[in-house]
């Protein structure tokens, strides 16, 4: 090791970076030579006193330098990819978080009294007059919702639920294991493809606390099937003296049926229904950070908020500025379709989509790429909402001489800025729908240093 670091070209590294970054990334080279040569792989070592050796430390330094979660270009089509971070923040919600973080804030201050106030507020009349909601509550997770809402009225009780409803959400998390949590007990009612309101109204007894819809939101069960209606689930839960809740999931603030997309109900729409509480995500197609809302009755939001477990699952107050901003851009003089990205990424137009994917596909012919096409394809909402429904869309599809499919992928994963996109046919594939105009530049630039490798 010594003898590396008194190396020409090795030391000069030590000028440029750490002593203990150069080891570690000697270390891990050697390794991996070592590694190489015993597999077979490598059958002569490089010039450890060469510029060329230097470079190849220097690449590793620089790759443990770079941040672990960084911004990628999404062209996969899934407007809320969850696994590429779900909604797009608008730039007043950035602005927002930024501003907040890097002072000090009202928080849990009341600026008009000088006295500590709730972190609740600053944006529950916002989700109250957005929704027809009595009173709301936001915490870190729609999962976190869910148990909560659970937990403060329904521990030690009953809770009805229909067999077709007791969905699994990503990462394997299953309905009735947060029920469990809750330390509520479950009670199934009707069958995998019909459930009828009179099941619920059976099934309750003296023991019952709470009536649980949950919105289909990531499958379908189609055919012979039915589901009952919330406003008769309402009367039922009136009747017994029992909570209506439903586990919304996604969750919209205005109509999209307009944009082709006609099973996502509306918040509002559900609270007129009857349904005593609400729960849905605040970063899928609400287009806000990640959390967690729930809206309704302001009685059963009250008990919500003095229960223990809400100190645990409370947002942060990044997260809270950003939702803030985000909900104000559903209000005048706003357009959310044009002020949030998830929502401006489903209005925008055919024409819109075709021209972007166009105006890609010319670039990449000019910068040298020959088999480069555009048709029509498919998109779709993503985050766990709407999965048979897609959107019409354009895509780009290319080939790259001397490269399989697999290895563009790999290529483009590997990029300065990443770009994520599909496989299809055994090409690359680019959807326009969820590229922007900003991504073209760095999606030219990965492909030209995909060519000059």
């Amino acid at each position: 090791m010594q003898a590396l670091l008194d190396t020409a070209h090795i030391g000069g590294l030590l000028r440029t970076y750490t002593r203990q970054e150069v080891t570690s990334a000697l270390r891990s080279t050697l390794q991996a030579l070592r590694g190489s040569v015993r597999s077979g792989r490598l059958t002569s070592l490089p010039d450890f006193d060469s510029e060329t050796f230097a470079t190849s430390v220097a690449s590793h330094i620089e790759a443990e330098r770079r941040p672990n979660i960084r911004s990628v270009i999404n062209a996969t089509g899934i407007i809320i990819h969850t696994n590429l971070g779900r909604a797009r923040l608008a730039p007043e919600a950035l602005d927002a978080i930024q501003a907040i973080g890097a002072n000090y804030s009202n928080l849990e201050l009341d600026l008009h009294t000088g006295k500590r106030g709730s972190r609740h507020s600053h944006v529950e009349n916002l989700i109250c007059d957005l929704t027809g909601a009595e009173a709301a509550l936001v915490v870190n997770n729609c999962a976190s919702a869910v148990l909560l809402s659970l937990m403060a009225t329904a521990h030690g009780k009953k809770v009805i639920a229909s067999r077709g409803e007791l969905i699994e959400i990503g990462g394997a998390f299953r309905l009735p294991d947060v029920i469990e949590q809750s330390g509520a007990i479950l009670k199934e009612v009707g069958s995998t493809n019909k459930t009828r309101a009179a099941d619920y109204e059976r099934a309750v007894d003296s023991e019952t606390a709470v009536l649980l819809k949950s919105h289909t939101s990531n499958f379908r069960i189609v055919g012979f099937t039915s589901a009952p209606k919330r406003e008769d689930l309402a009367i039922i839960a009136r009747n017994s003296n029992t909570i209506l809740m439903e586990d919304l999931g996604s969750g919209v603030l205005i109509d999209l049926s307009a944009y082709g997309l006609r099973d996502e109900p509306v918040v509002s729409d559900i609270l007129k229904s009857g349904v005593d509480l609400v729960m849905f995500s605040g970063d899928k197609l609400l287009g806000g950070p990640q959390s967690g809302i729930i809206a309704g009755r302001g009685d059963l939001v009250g008990r919500l908020k003095s229960h223990p477990l809400c100190r645990a699952v409370r947002l942060d107050k990044l997260s809270l500025a950003g939702l803030e901003a985000t909900l104000r851009l559903y209000r005048e003089p706003h357009d959310p379709f044009q002020s949030v990205p998830v929502l401006r990424a489903i209005a925008q137009t055919i024409g819109e989509i075709r021209g972007r994917a166009d105006r890609l596909a010319d670039a990449l012919i000019a910068s040298g790429l020959e088999d480069v096409t555009v048709a029509k394809s498919a998109a779709y909402v993503g985050g766990g909402s709407l999965p048979q429904q897609d959107l019409e869309s354009y895509a780009v599809s290319l080939s790259v001489p001397s490269y399989t499919v697999d290895a563009i992928v790999a290529a483009l994963r590997a990029a300065e800025t990443p770009i994520v996109g599909l496989i299809r046919s055994n090409r690359f594939v680019m959807d326009a729908r969820t590229l922007t105009d900003e991504d073209l530049p760095f999606v030219l630039k990965a492909f030209r240093g995909l060519r000059g490798r």
